[in-house]
C-alpha cells in the first residue's frame, strides 16, 4: 500500500510505521474533524444479541443462486392447490380449508416416488415462504409464514420432515454420485436444500415469541422446543443428527451436503432448545440461588451495553505533525522516569523506543497508541462525543466492575504474609491472623468483602468427594434437561464434531488460501454453469464471501453457546469441550481468523439487499448493474461480520480463562500485535474482550512492551474487572514462572475422564463396588433358568462335578 502517496506528504521509515493502514481511511468515511485537525467518529451502533432481525435471519438462508427456486416452489403449490380448491385464493381460505390442504400436502410427503415427493416439500417450503404471491408487503409475508409454519407444525411436517432428511442422509447413491463428481453443484443437494430449508423456517419461526401470538400457538411452541431438545429423533436429540451430518461431510462421504443450511438450523435448533445469553444470565442467577451463593455483583449484560469504546486512532497526517512536534519538544529536556505515574505524563505518542519488538513495528501496532482512553488524556486530545442519556444506563462514577477475589488468591496472600513476618505457614487456614501486622488485617477484610465464590468451584468440590466416597456419597441426582440430554448425546463424538466445525471454519476464514487438500464449502452456492459475464462473476463473487461470512456466524455462535451452557451445567462438561477445542488448534485458528484488515471485514458490503427474501419476491427486482454491486449497501458495518469477531473473542477468552499453559499459547503465536490491531473498531463489547485476551498475557510480554503500550494498560485498568492482588501489569508473582505446561492439562484430562467415567460409563463400573447380596435365603430362592441340555444331563453332572470329588471338610470349615 503506497501510504505515502495517498496522504500527499513525504514520510521516512519511521513515520511509514506509524501511519494508520488501509482500513482506518475505511472506517472514518465520513470523520468530524474538532478544532484540533483530529478525527472522532460515533461509535458503531451495534447491539449485540442472540441473532440478527428476523428479516435478516430469514435472509441468510439462501443463497442468491437459489433465487430462481421461489418461483418453482410456488408453482409446485399452484398446481397442487388449483386441483382441489379450484380458483380461490389460500388467503381467501378458512382456517379449516387451511387445514385439510395442509394434510394433502403432508400425504404427497409419503409417496414412493422421489419426483412427487419432492413436489409436495416445494409446495409446503411455498407455504413456509410465506405464500408470497398472494401478498403485497413484507410484513404481510411475516404474517402468512407465522400462520402457515404453525399451521404445518400442528399436522405434524416437523416429524415427516424429519424422517425424509434422515432418509437422505443415509442415500448411500447420491453420497457415491457426488463422491465421484468433479464438480459439485446446486442441483446435487436440491432434496436436501427443500428439506432443510423448511426445517429452518419453522424453527426460526416458531422460536420467534411474539406477545400477540394465540394461547394455542404457545403452549405448541413449548411442546415443541421441548420434543426438538429430546431424544425423539431416532433416539437422540434433533442437534446430535444435525451434528452427524457435519462430520459426513468433513469426511469426504457426502460433499454434496449443504453445509451452511446444516449449521445455520443446528445454531438455531440449539439457541430455541437450550436458550440464549438472557436465558443464561437468568438460569446463573437460579442455581446461584440454589446453591446458597451470593448473588452476582452485577448483571454483565446491562453493564457491557453501557459502556463505551475507546477513541478511534487520528489520521496519518495527524500522527506525523504530532510526532514533529515531540521531536521538537524532546531536545529540551530528559524527563527522568523513576515510577509509572512519571511514565504516564510523558508524551501519549511517544512509542518509537528502538528496543521495541520487532513485531510491533512491523504491523504499525504503535498507531493504536494514538487512542484516547477517558482516564488518561493529554492536553492535545479532543473531547469525547456527548453521549443522549437515554443510550446508556446510569451507572456511578468509577470503574465499571466490582471486583473478586478467589479463595485461592486469599490463600496465597497470607501464607506469603506469614512466611514473610512470622516465617510458618498454617495451609489453606485463611481466619487465623495472629501475628500479623493491623494492616495485613486490614487487607484480608477488604479480600474477603469481594470473595466471590464461582459454580464452577462447588461443581469441582461436589465431585472430588464423589470421587473420594464413592459408595457413601451417595447417587448423584441429574437433572435430564435438555443441555444434559445434548451432552449425552455428542459425548461418544465430541472430539470429532469439534474437529469437524473448525475445518469448516477454516475453509470459511478470509485468511485461508485455497488447497487441494481443504474441503469444498461452496456445494450449496455454486451454480450448475458457470457466470458468463462481469456482472454474473460479480453477483457470484458477492454471494461466494457471503456464504463463507454466514458459515463463520454460525460455527462462532454453536461453539459459543455450546460453551456457557456445557460450563453452567458442569465445569467438566465445558472442560472436555474446550480441551478438545484446544487440541484441535483452535487457538491459533481465531488469531489466524483476526490476522487481516478487521476493518475491512466488519465493513464489507457482501451483500446485496434487493435479492434479499422477502424483499425479492415482494418488489419487482431493478436491473443489477456493476455499480450497483460494486457500491453495495450503506450500512455502517456489516451486523454478521461484527457478531462473528465478538463471539470468536469470547469463544478465546473461555478457552484461555485460568488456564496459563494456553495463555502462554497465546504469547508464542504472537498474538499481542494481532489482537491490538482488533482495537481499532470502536465498538465497547469488542475491544473489552480483546483488552482481555491482552491483560491475561501481559506478565509475560515484558516490561518494554508494557512501557510502549501504555495507552493499552490504561484501557485494560479502565475497562476489564479488577482482580485484588492480581499483579497482572508488573509480573511478579509466580503464574509469571515457567513450568510444566504439560502437567496442567493433563491433570485437567485426568478429571474429565473420571467425571465421564462416573456419571455415564456404567458398563466399565468398578466390580468392587457394586453391591452383594448376603443374604443365603435370597441367594438360594432367587429363580436360576438352567439351560435344556443341562437339565437331560443333570444326573451325569451330578456324579462328575460332586460324587465323584474328594472334598476336605477340614479345610472347609477352617
Amino acid at each position: 500500500m503506497d501510504v505515502g502517496g495517498n496522504s500527499g506528504l513525504p514520510v521516512n521509515n519511521k513515520q511509514r510505521a506509524m501511519l494508520p493502514n488501509k482500513s482506518r481511511v475505511e472506517f472514518t468515511r465520513n470523520p468530524r474533524k474538532d478544532s484540533e485537525g483530529l478525527s472522532e467518529s460515533p461509535d458503531l451502533e451495534f447491539e449485540y444479541a442472540d441473532t440478527d432481525k428476523w428479516a435478516a435471519e430469514l435472509s441468510e438462508l439462501y443463497s442468491y443462486t437459489e433465487g430462481p427456486e421461489f418461483a418453482l416452489n410456488r408453482k409446485c403449490f399452484e398446481v397442487e392447490f388449483r386441483t382441489h380448491v379450484c380458483d380461490r385464493k389460500w388467503t381467501e381460505l378458512d382456517a379449516a380449508q387451511h387445514r385439510a390442504h395442509a394434510m394433502r400436502l403432508l400425504d404427497g410427503l409419503e409417496v414412493i416416488a422421489r419426483d412427487k415427493r419432492l413436489k409436495a416439500a416445494r409446495a409446503i417450503l411455498y407455504m413456509a415462504q410465506g405464500t408470497f404471491s398472494e401478498c403485497s408487503s413484507e410484513a404481510e409475508v411475516q404474517y402468512w409464514m407465522r400462520y402457515n409454519i404453525f399451521l404445518l407444525l400442528d399436522v405434524g411436517t416437523f416429524s415427516a420432515l424429519v424422517e425424509l432428511l434422515n432418509m437422505e442422509i443415509d442415500n448411500s447413491a447420491a453420497c457415491s454420485s457426488a463422491v465421484r463428481k468433479p464438480a459439485i453443484s446446486l442441483a446435487d443437494s436440491t432434496d436436501l436444500r427443500v428439506l432443510l430449508n423448511i426445517m429452518y423456517l419453522m424453527v426460526e419461526t416458531i422460536q420467534q415469541d411474539d406477545p400477540a401470538d394465540k394461547p394455542e400457538w404457545k403452549i405448541i411452541r413449548e411442546t415443541f422446543r421441548a420434543e426438538l431438545g429430546s431424544p425423539l429423533f431416532n433416539n437422540e436429540p434433533m442437534s446430535v443428527m444435525l451434528f452427524g451430518m457435519v462430520t459426513k461431510f468433513c469426511s469426504g462421504h457426502a460433499p454434496h451436503f449443504p453445509m451452511k443450511k446444516v449449521l445455520l438450523l443446528l445454531w438455531k435448533s440449539i439457541l430455541f432448545t437450550l436458550g440464549g445469553f438472557e436465558q443464561l444470565q437468568s438460569i446463573k442467577v437460579h442455581k446461584r440461588v440454589e446453591l446458597g451463593l451470593a448473588p452476582l455483583p452485577e448483571d454483565s449484560i446491562r453493564v457491557i451495553r453501557s459502556m463505551r469504546a475507546a477513541s478511534p486512532p487520528a489520521s496519518a497526517s495527524d500522527l506525523i505533525e504530532q510526532q514533529q512536534k515531540r521531536a521538537r519538544r524532546e531536545h529540551k529536556a530528559l524527563i527522568k522516569q523513576d515510577n509509572l505515574d512519571a511514565f504516564n505524563e510523558k508524551d501519549p505518542y511517544k512509542a518509537d523506543d528502538s528496543r521495541e519488538d520487532e513485531d510491533d513495528n512491523d504491523d504499525n501496532d504503535n498507531s493504536i497508541e494514538a487512542e484516547t482512553f477517558p482516564l488518561e488524556r493529554d492536553e492535545v486530545m479532543p473531547p469525547p462525543i456527548p453521549h443522549p442519556p437515554s443510550d446508556r444506563v446510569s451507572l456511578p462514577k468509577g470503574l465499571p466492575w466490582a471486583p473478586k477475589v478467589r479463595e485461592k488468591d486469599i490463600e496465597n496472600f497470607l501464607e506469603s504474609s506469614r512466611s514473610k513476618f512470622i516465617g510458618y505457614t498454617l495451609g489453606n487456614d485463611t481466619n487465623t491472623v495472629v501475628g500479623l501486622p493491623r494492616p495485613i488485617h486490614e487487607s484480608i477484610k477488604t479480600l474477603k468483602q469481594h470473595k466471590y465464590i464461582s459454580i464452577a468451584e462447588i461443581q469441582i468440590a461436589k465431585e472430588e468427594e464423589f470421587q473420594k466416597t464413592p459408595l457413601s456419597g451417595g447417587e448423584e441426582e441429574v437433572e435430564m434437561s435438555s443441555i444434559e440430554l445434548l451432552y449425552q448425546g455428542i459425548l461418544p463424538s465430541l472430539p470429532q464434531y469439534m474437529i469437524a466445525l473448525l475445518k469448516i471454519l477454516l475453509a470459511a476464514a478470509p485468511t485461508s488460501k485455497a488447497k487441494t487438500d481443504s474441503i469444498n464449502i461452496l456445494a450449496d452456492v455454486l451454480p450448475e454453469e458457470m457466470p458468463t459475464t462481469v456482472l454474473q462473476s460479480m453477483k457470484l463473487g458477492v454471494d461466494v464471501n457471503r456464504h463463507k461470512e454466514i458459515i463463520v456466524k454460525a460455527i462462532s455462535a454453536i461453539l459459543l453457546l455450546l460453551l456457557k451452557h456445557f460450563k453452567l451445567n458442569h465445569i467438566y462438561q465445558f472442560e472436555y469441550m474446550a480441551q478438545h477445542l484446544v487440541f484441535a488448534n483452535c487457538i491459533p485458528l481465531i488469531l489466524k481468523f483476526f490476522n487481516q484488515n478487521i476493518m475491512s471485514y466488519i465493513t464489507a458490503k457482501n451483500s446485496i439487499s434487493v435479492l434479499d427474501f422477502p424483499h425479492c419476491v415482494v418488489h419487482e427486482l431493478p436491473e443489477l448493474t456493476a455499480e450497483s454491486l460494486e457500491a453495495g449497501d450503506n450500512n455502517q458495518f456489516c451486523w454478521r461480520n461484527l457478531f462473528s469477531c465478538i463471539n470468536l473473542l469470547r469463544i478465546l477468552n473461555k478457552l484461555t480463562k485460568w488456564k496459563h499453559s494456553r495463555t502462554m499459547m497465546l504469547v508464542v503465536f504472537k498474538s499481542a500485535p494481532i489482537l491490538k490491531r482488533a482495537l481499532k473498531v470502536k465498538q465497547a463489547m469488542m475491544q473489552l474482550y480483546v483488552l482481555k485476551l491482552l491483560k491475561v498475557q501481559t506478565k509475560y510480554l515484558g516490561r518494554q512492551w508494557r512501557k510502549s503500550n501504555m495507552k493499552t494498560m490504561s484501557a485494560i485498568y479502565q475497562k476489564v474487572r479488577h482482580r485484588l492482588n492480581d499483579d497482572w501489569a508488573y509480573g511478579n508473582d509466580l503464574d509469571a514462572r515457567p513450568w510444566d505446561f504439560q502437567a496442567e492439562e493433563c491433570a485437567l484430562r485426568a478429571n474429565i475422564e473420571r467425571f465421564n467415567s462416573r456419571r455415564y460409563d456404567k458398563s466399565h463400573s468398578n466390580p468392587d463396588f457394586l453391591p452383594v447380596d448376603n443374604c443365603l435365603q435370597s441367594v438360594l430362592g432367587q429363580r436360576v433358568d438352567l439351560p435344556e441340555d443341562f437339565q437331560m444331563n443333570y444326573d451325569l453332572w451330578l456324579e462328575r462335578e460332586v460324587f465323584s470329588k474328594p472334598i476336605s471338610w477340614e479345610e472347609l470349615l477352617q
